[in-house]
């Protein structure tokens, strides 16, 4: 059984840092791209960034570029997500999520992910 578990979420005044963790179990993540993705009340999921099987290939959503960072760490079976210079815009439930596509690169809808964590809540207060 494959579970994903974020943490690292939580309130963070605007102009601050969080750094989302996303531990896998029940698969090795190594070969597969992660994704993570974020969700406001009231709004759709939506895109917030995606690295490649290998992460030497990444890609952001438009607005999160040059604040966000996405990695991962294969022998860990984690990937991580880097926020800096935080905005109320920012405020949302953080999934991460395991693409459906061996070694595969950038992956930016979330049709293209087969297992998702549970969210986690990140709060930026203006």
């Amino acid at each position: 059984q494959v579970q994903l578990v974020e943490s690292g979420g939580g309130l963070v005044q605007a102009g601050g840092s969080l750094r989302l963790s996303c531990l896998v179990s029940g698969r090795t993540l190594r070969n597969y791209p992660m994704g993570w993705f974020r969700q406001a009340p009231g709004k759709e999921r939506e895109f917030v960034a995606t690295i490649n099987w290998n992460g030497d290939s990444t890609d952001y959503k438009d607005s999160v570029k040059g604040r966000f960072t996405i990695s991962r760490d294969n022998a860990k079976n984690t990937a991580y997500l880097q926020m800096n210079s935080l905005k109320a815009e920012d405020t949302a439930v953080y999934y991460c999520a395991v693409s459906k596509f061996y070694s595969g690169g950038n992956f930016y809808t979330p049709d293209d992910y087969l297992y998702w964590g549970q969210g986690t809540q990140v709060t930026v207060s203006s």
